[in-house]
């Protein structure tokens, strides 16, 4: 399956947005969805920034502030971002299918909360939440359908957003995901390549790698070896390796399973390589090949 159209010019957004304040980027999410449905009532994306903010800050009563490092709310919110830009360029590309209101929307939705999983419950107060980086996938999807009927939202609408959210596991395959709809599958597809790029073309993501192995650290030591061995034994072994991952699994991932939906963030008719968002990760690579021989 190939989603075509002629692809509009872009800028580096991710990279001129403040991803640490979550009232801009979501004025800059209003935006693109008045942009492309000006007659769309969007004070509802302001209550949902509001309460996955709260969710993420402590303020909710049912969980802990997120206390896992790398996956935070900013890293939530660079891939909001990056995905609330991509579907605007490609409908302004007029790529088919068409994307609706209702399914911009609860892409938005699926990618506020896709990281939800990492959240503790107040109860839970041994580690942090990386520790469920395993599961959290999973635990995301629970979250959708424990808390999302209480804002409103259909058992239809939270399947779908469960199925966006299912894009974002690194073991999934997206061929098996039941998506209800043509459309759900290009946003489902939108949120993993954002998700991806968003995270790779931060401009600190080389310093956080370090934080990410962490992670991964301590959810091999909280799974009791009910899952793999870890496949990076220190954060150095972690960072060398990241080149390898982006050129043998994020760009195959990219290019293959999600349809190339990332060029609808490059120049029109423009190669992956002169892409700003990879130009910006291709620089990234080079900062930490420089970490790396300097032993930063």
């Amino acid at each position: 399956m190939q989603f075509g159209g002629s692809i509009p010019r872009v800028g580096t957004v991710l990279l001129t947005v403040n991803t640490q304040d979550a009232r801009t980027v979501e004025r800059r999410v209003i935006a693109d969805h008045q942009h492309l449905f000006p007659s769309r009532d969007a004070r509802r994306f302001t209550e949902h920034f509001e309460w996955v903010e709260a969710c993420f800050l402590g303020r909710n009563p049912e969980f802990l502030p997120i206390d896992a490092a790398y996956h935070d709310l900013e890293h939530t919110l660079q891939g909001t971002l990056v995905l609330s830009e991509l579907l605007r360029r490609r409908a302004d590309a007029g790529a088919p299918p068409t994307i609706e209101a209702e399914q911009y929307e609860l892409s938005i939705i699926a990618i506020l909360i896709h990281d939800s999983g990492y959240l503790k419950h107040r109860g839970d107060t041994s580690g942090t939440g990386a520790k469920y980086t395993f599961t959290h996938v999973q635990r995301s999807c629970d979250f959708a359908a424990s808390q999302l009927p209480a804002k409103g939202y259909t058992e239809r609408q939270i399947r779908g957003i469960q199925n966006m959210i299912r894009c974002t596991g690194l073991g999934t395959s997206p061929a098996g995901i039941p998506f209800q709809s043509e459309a759900e599958r290009v946003c489902g597809f939108a949120l993993g390549t954002s998700d991806l790029v968003g995270q790779m073309a931060a401009t600190d993501y080389p310093d956080k790698l370090p934080i990410l192995f962490a992670e991964f650290q301590e959810a091999a030591e909280f799974s009791g070896g009910s899952r793999p061995s870890m496949p990076f034994k220190t954060p150095r072994e972690l960072m060398a390796n990241t080149h390898g991952f982006w050129r043998n699994y994020v760009i195959p991932k990219l290019e293959t399973e999600f349809c190339g939906l990332h060029r609808f963030l490059g120049e029109p008719g423009g190669s992956s390589a002169a892409n700003p968002y990879f130009q910006a990760i291709e620089a990234n690579l080079e900062r930490l090949t420089f970490l790396l021989k300097s032993g930063a």
